[in-house]
């Protein structure tokens, strides 16, 4: 009973009957549904969040059917990693762009850009060394230099969605910005990583082909972010410039999901890192795309991609707890040797992981204090070690990237592939389940929530505000502050803060004019600018933007 879901989108490549392909599709639909029902029961619950409830709700429901089966089979789909990547990937990303508190994001770029991209390389390095080291003597079987570089590329990737579902960002902004923008660069990082060892030459490995492999992938870091960025200001200007709410704010809704959708297919298309692209492109699209639609097409829009996101984050996870019990793969693995070896290449996995995240937060963490100012918050020992247990754990991105690696088309007849993929889903379930259940109480430990009057003043005076709006572009800029003279000094002891009001200059000088955005939109019937208050407070508020 299994079925290739991007088989469904060929006509006439099904291998099954049509009444097994829709049985099939019902079932895990009532799945999903089941997921997001009992996750919200246990909401409250301070050891289980979403993620956690797909996978055992995955576990029980592979485990029923490998009992119907008579222990044949325990997946009611058959995974793709184009399915992943294609289809699945794009609304996780972009959500994850579009929703991101800007301000916070570039205030602590530069730390998100250590631990993301010179921490990953790190990670890397230590994971591919250790597995080069370890695997070995645990007679794996034969594995080659490009399989351990594309190990060590795939349990990279983190998954930080267990701690972002427990973290406050209001509480702890700092906090949330790092975990948060670690994790997308993280993902980035790992696949463009991966992508690139996939590209690489191992037989004629020197120092010519190690600076080939260093400048591909700067390459591609580069024009994947200004792909993402030259298509969110694409959407801005058409959307400005039709004014599609004079008749439709439908066609809003439909050019924002395609162009963002396109951006990523685009960068598939050019062998760019459609993770990065899609990214930025939410971001930009947030900036200025967003402000140029109605209030009702706002408000559809930011529901839509997060509710996309959503379901594709629990149709993951629910996935990878069927899998791990595919008894195909497991018999394969367990051939001709003890079924202990996958759990303990597992562990060693883990240990590996574990040893290389702590090899770059904490002394990432120790030069990015360094270098802030006395007045600038800086990132605590508590917060340290919690930013180091947040990349423990590892999802969706090293499933996909181990099933492209080792298998093909969700199958494999090499014992050794088999191991790997065991391997890799005893390390999701371990580190999601285990890691995932204690990341509650841990963070409660480390950072008691905030009682006390202060906290509902606080709370009191942000619910004046509309909280969709505020989500997404209330705090992305400072207002009303006076802008210092821009002399060399300032720039050099501040580096951050000059950048960000230089930005802020040209964005409302050049930018904003010709793309649209907060302030800069025209009236037209229907538009964002058409409010129920009086003109003179719409000019109050673009005036306190420009100062």
């Amino acid at each position: 009973m299994g079925l290739d879901l991007g088989a469904i989108l060929k006509p006439g490549s099904l291998g099954f009957s049509d009444h097994d392909a829709i049985v099939s599709i019902n079932i895990f639909i009532a799945l999903l549904c089941s997921c997001i029902v009992i996750g919200h029961l246990l909401e409250g619950n301070r050891w289980v969040n979403e993620s956690t409830t797909a996978l055992l709700m995955g576990l029980i429901t592979g485990g029923v059917i490998l009992f119907a089966t008579g222990g044949t089979n325990s997946r009611i789909l058959v995974f793709s990693e184009d399915l992943f990547f294609i289809y699945l990937l794009p609304p996780i990303i972009f959500n994850a762009g579009f929703q991101v508190k800007k301000k916070q994001f570039f205030r602590n770029f530069m730390t998100i850009i250590l631990f993301g991209a010179v921490g990953t390389m790190i990670s890397f390095v230590i994971i591919t060394l250790g597995a080069m080291g370890l695997f070995k003597k645990l007679d794996v079987g034969p594995l080659e230099l490009g399989d351990y570089l594309a190990i060590g590329a795939i349990f990279s990737a983190t998954d930080s969605v267990c701690t972002l579902q427990v973290l406050n960002q209001d509480e702890t902004p700092l906090l949330y910005s790092l975990v948060f923008g670690e994790g997308v660069v993280n993902d980035a990082t790992s696949v463009v990583l991966f992508n690139a060892i996939e590209n690489l030459d191992i037989s004629q490995f020197d120092a010519f082909v190690l600076l080939n492999f260093i400048g591909n992938f700067l390459y591609l870091f580069f024009t994947s972010t200004v792909l993402g960025v030259a298509t969110g200001l694409l959407s801005a200007y058409i959307i400005k410039k039709l004014c599609f709410a004079r008749h439709s704010t439908d066609r809003e809704v439909s050019i924002m999901m395609l162009m963002a959708y396109l951006s990523y297919m685009l960068s598939m298309l050019l062998d760019l890192s459609g993770i990065l692209t899609v990214f930025f492109c939410g971001i930009v699209m947030s900036h200025y795309t967003w402000h140029n639609v109605t209030e009702s097409s706002r408000v559809t829009t930011k529901h839509t991609f997060a509710t996309l996101s959503f379901i594709a984050e629990i149709f993951l996870f629910l996935y990878v707890g069927m899998d791990a019990l595919d008894i195909e793969k497991w018999k394969l693995a367990s051939s001709r040797c003890s079924p202990k070896k996958p759990i303990a290449l597992s562990a060693i996995i883990m240990g590996l992981v574990m040893v290389g995240r702590a090899a770059f937060v904490f002394p990432l963490s120790f030069l990015s204090n360094l270098s802030k100012k006395e007045t600038r918050p800086k990132i605590s020992f508590k917060q340290q070690v919690i930013i180091w247990w947040a990349g423990l754990m590892r999802g969706a991105v090293s499933i996909a990237l181990a099933y492209n690696k080792f298998t093909a088309s969700g199958h494999t007849a090499v014992r050794v592939n088999a191991i790997m993929i065991t391997s890799t889903v005893i390390v999701v379930l371990f580190s999601t389940m285990v890691f995932g259940l204690l990341t509650k109480p841990l963070l409660t430990l480390l950072i008691p929530p905030r009682t006390g009057p202060n906290t509902s003043s606080l709370l009191s005076s942000q619910s004046i505000l509309d909280p969709l709006l505020a989500s997404m572009m209330g705090s992305d800029f400072d207002v009303g502050q006076i802008s210092p003279h821009y002399n060399l000094q300032f720039i050099l002891t501040a580096p951050t803060r000059s950048v960000h009001r230089l930005w802020r200059k040209f964005d409302d000088r050049f930018m904003r004019p010709m793309f649209g955005g907060r302030g800069f939109v025209p009236f037209v019937p229907g538009s964002p600018v058409e409010r129920s208050e009086p003109e003179s407070h719409l000019g109050t508020v673009t005036e306190a933007e420009h100062s």
